[in-house]
């Protein structure tokens, strides 16, 4: 009876949007899954939330990208936005400190998506897992921020 049970990690989706697979993305990076597996979330709102329970490793300079670390091991990076890099920061107000420990429910920054828009750049919100593990999507379309919509397969 013990250890039959199948051992996941649940990634919530971290903003209001619709689910987009990696493939689809408009960035042969992330596309092709040289970042490692996830998903993205074209996003119908600003607020975004952490899409798991961990550890902010690290955040960006330029505040397009954070980095969680989970307490069973996976890694994530949460890319806000593409080519957003080159926007210095300016979008983005984070509400979040590296170090801080985060959920599905912690706001992490507002993401101004006109201003993202007007400088001719995609608002795609991706969730990465770069530590290696194997992603499997949920079967939904329209997501709400803390809805579950991936498992990472745990050893």
């Amino acid at each position: 009876m013990f250890g039959l049970k199948k051992k996941k990690l649940d990634l919530s989706s971290p903003v209001d949007g619709k689910l987009i697979k990696l493939a689809q993305v408009p960035d042969e990076v992330f596309s092709q899954g040289l970042m490692g597996q996830g998903f993205a979330i074209e996003p119908t709102a600003d607020m975004i939330y952490a899409p798991v329970a961990g550890k902010i490793a690290n955040i960006f300079p330029t505040k397009h990208a954070i980095r969680i670390k989970t307490k069973q091991g996976p890694e994530l990076l949460l890319h806000l936005g593409l080519d957003t890099v080159e926007l210095n920061g300016t979008p983005f107000e984070l509400l979040v400190t590296e170090g801080q420990n985060v959920d599905p429910q912690t706001r992490l920054c507002k993401m101004d998506r006109q201003q993202i828009i007007t400088a001719g750049k995609a608002t795609a919100v991706l969730v990465l897992v770069t530590s290696g593990e194997t992603v499997t999507l949920l079967e939904q379309e329209r997501e709400q921020h803390g809805q579950v919509c991936a498992t990472i397969k745990l050893d």
